[in-house]
């Protein structure tokens, strides 16, 4: 399969653990170190790449947040944007309800989805769709969008924008 010209130039970092049980450094080196050697290599190699993050709702951009997961998701995050790049988006989805069918998703996960319909009617702030973060990610790299970092609401108004 051979990608378009139009695609070469977007890339997105989906990579992630949940900090459950982690110790700080055990947890950087995943989230930070692999993350900013990914995004600088690609920012050196592409300086007009667009550059998609996928972060957390609760992370703390002034990198002093309460949980050590929030302070190293928001350095994570500071660090992207100021790689020279065309474009680059955080998005911060609190909960995704996984695709239907989905052989990979967490248990739990699976499990909400089923009270998904109720946890949008009394928390949308907190939850997106699976899709709807996909979507939201493609169209950003094809039409840009004013803020740089995307919460929940962004990323349900962004994936319903366009269906791609």
């Amino acid at each position: 399969m051979q990608v378009g010209d139009e695609y070469e130039h977007h890339y997105f970092f989906c990579l992630g653990v949940s900090s459950w049980g982690m110790k700080e450094d055990d947890y950087k080196r995943i989230t930070y170190d692999i993350t900013m050697a990914a995004a600088s290599l690609l920012s050196r190699l592409n300086g007009d790449m667009t550059f998609c993050y996928v972060s957390g709702e609760g992370t703390y951009g002034s990198e002093k947040g309460p949980m050590m997961w929030t302070r190293v998701k928001g350095k994570t995050e500071n660090d992207i944007l100021k790689l020279p790049s065309k474009g680059a988006f955080m998005f911060r989805p609190g909960y995704i309800r996984p695709t239907k069918g989905l052989k990979n998703a967490y248990r739990m996960s699976t499990v909400m989805g089923t009270v998904y319909p109720f946890l949008r009617a009394i928390a949308p702030k907190h939850v997106c769709t699976l899709e709807e973060l996909g979507l939201a990610m493609i169209n950003v790299t094809q039409s840009g969008c004013e803020k740089h970092v995307l919460e929940n609401v962004d990323i349900r108004k962004l994936g319903a924008s366009q269906k791609v």
